[in-house]
């Protein structure tokens, strides 16, 4: 069955208009697309000026009596000039911005009436799918086929096929758009990384065109979450999702409980099931599903979760009736789902299947260059969070910076986050000072220390061998190995060498005149010929 047509148009001020008592002899390009029974037009949307009042009660009226089944909307752009580019474009771009574009309408342009400018922005917002439809011309019937006195009979109908190879600036226009999108994922933090450009470049070219699976994988915090909210947002704007966005970490479904809060159930499924249960991918139906951590779902799950997705139909639990539901799938993991595949807890064919699109993010110490403008992000989120504005002096910035580029942030932009949140919470007028800066620098270095190495073998000789090599490990006493080890385990994981020695002299700092713990690790060091750089940049060996 077709979908019913809506039509987007300005009022043709000239061609729409005409005497009273002759104008259905005339040719009306408004009335005629309506009246094509080829389009199923259910719905204009007429765009005018108010200085066109009489016109638009003519043509709405004409409209009642020739295709009574259509719904005119007019809206009134409130533009001086209909041929200043400037304010056309904007007019019509926040009014497509704010549309709610539904799967279950085909959209149509009308080209024929406005003005050359308008016509240009029609043009435009299609190229870009800020308007996901077609652009159409309407051809009058020929001279031949009119007598004087009769009704004037139905045109032709022309459409136009956007080949953009052929339009240079419009691609120029196109990519300006991209950048748009790219920015609306980003959620406006401006990223200086090539690889993370390039990564949102082709996810926001897939996310605006296509309802594919997308997998997005990377640690945790690296913002797969925030990411995946983005470009359901993103889907919304292009038309591309009218129902919610509906999200799960999968880790939190175990046994039973995994396929009924998935598929739903029936009442009376299973001891406990006194009422029916929709279950998410039913609620995610014309939205998008968000499987968070996918690789925790069991096989069971995973094998209803690959039918749903290929068929869009599953079975809820207890049912012997299956159930629709036109969700699209993004999933998130921090697991390698190939190596997963290749144990057993993965199946294959799904992976095949979700695995279409895939996009890696990049972790936090990967970005090095991205660590002011998020800084930035998560001082204005502390600032509304708390509700007053939060700055760092400029040593306080300059210091934090330092500390950022060599804290390891094993938790990513979460880290960072808990990091300003503290620091934002505890400083005095809304102004983080060196101060501030440094008992954060402490406390970074407090949590990542870590434990004291067990026995003589397994971690602390592969610490050892990581940093001094084979023979050098071997020459070491045990007493020297067992300490050695721990300090390069601490020096690894700090954000400098300075919160490296007030954790390792955190006793006996307090007994001393000279605090300088920096020099005094930096010659212990130095012993084994070693310094705090080298073994940071090494970190701590994969095991």
């Amino acid at each position: 069955m077709a979908k019913p047509a809506v039509v987007f148009g300005f009022l043709g001020t000239r061609l729409d208009g005409g005497q009273a008592a002759r104008r259905w002899e005339r040719w009306r390009p408004t009335i005629d697309l309506c009246c094509q029974p080829e389009l199923g037009v259910r719905r204009l949307e007429l765009f005018a000026e108010e200085y066109h009042e009489a016109l638009i009660e003519r043509i709405t009226a004409d409209l009642a009596e020739a295709a009574p089944e259509v719904e005119v909307r007019v809206h009134r752009l409130g533009v001086a000039d209909p041929w200043d580019f400037e304010a056309v474009y904007t007019a019509l771009f926040g009014f497509v911005r704010g549309y709610a574009f539904s799967s279950r309408e085909d959209y149509l342009v009308h080209m024929t009436t406005g003005t050359h400018v308008g016509q240009i922005v029609w043009f435009l917002l299609c190229e870009a799918r800020l308007i996901p439809g077609q652009l159409l011309q309407t051809i009058p019937p020929p001279a031949s086929t009119r007598r004087r006195g009769e009704r004037i009979g139905l045109g032709r109908i022309s459409r136009i096929d956007l080949d953009l190879a052929r339009y240079e600036r419009i691609a120029a226009r196109f990519a300006e758009e991209q950048r748009d999108g790219r920015s609306f994922l980003k959620a406006g933090i401006p990223t200086r990384n090539a690889a993370f450009n390039a990564l949102v470049a082709e996810l926001e070219a897939v996310a605006g065109v296509s309802r594919d699976p997308i997998l997005l994988t990377g640690p945790t915090g690296a913002g797969k979450s925030r990411l995946a909210r983005r470009v359901y947002q993103l889907k919304r704007q292009r038309g591309l999702a009218q129902g919610e966005l509906v999200e799960v970490n999968c880790a939190t479904l175990r046994g039973d409980a995994a396929m009924s809060a998935l598929f739903g159930h029936v009442r009376g499924a299973f001891t406990g099931a006194v009422r029916a249960r929709e279950g998410l991918l039913r609620r995610a139906d014309q939205g998008v599903l968000f499987l968070d951590e996918v690789g925790e779902l069991g096989l069971d799950e995973q094998a209803m979760l690959l039918r749903a997705v290929e068929e869009r139909r599953f079975l809820p639990v207890g049912s012997d009736r299956e159930v629709e539901s036109e969700f699209q799938l993004l999933a998130g993991t921090n697991r390698d789902l190939r190596q997963a595949v290749a144990e057993g807890t993965f199946r294959e064919d799904l992976l095949a299947r979700i695995d279409l699109w895939s996009f890696r993010l990049p972790a936090l110490k990967d970005r090095p260059e991205d660590l002011e403008p998020n800084l930035d992000y998560e001082l204005e989120r502390a600032s509304e969070a708390l509700d007053r504005k939060v700055a760092l002096t400029r040593p306080a910035r300059k210091a934090y910076l330092e500390l950022a580029l060599a804290a390891p942030w094993t938790r990513n932009f979460r880290d960072l986050n808990s990091s300003v949140r503290r620091m934002a919470t505890l400083c005095q007028g809304g102004r983080v000072t060196l101060a501030e800066v440094r008992r954060e620098e402490e406390r970074l270095a407090a949590s990542s220390a870590p434990a004291l190495p067990q026995g003589a073998g397994g971690t602390q000789e592969t610490t050892l061998v990581h940093h001094l090599g084979q023979e050098g490990a071997a020459e070491l006493d045990p007493f020297d190995a067992v300490q050695l080890a721990y300090v390069l385990g601490v020096v690894a994981d700090a954000p400098s060498l300075s919160a490296a020695g007030r954790t390792l002299f955190a006793q006996s700092r307090e007994r001393r005149q000279s605090r300088n713990d920096a020099d005094r690790l930096r010659k212990y060091l130095a012993r084994y010929g070693l310094d705090a750089a080298g073994v940071r940049s090494r970190g701590r060996p994969r095991v």
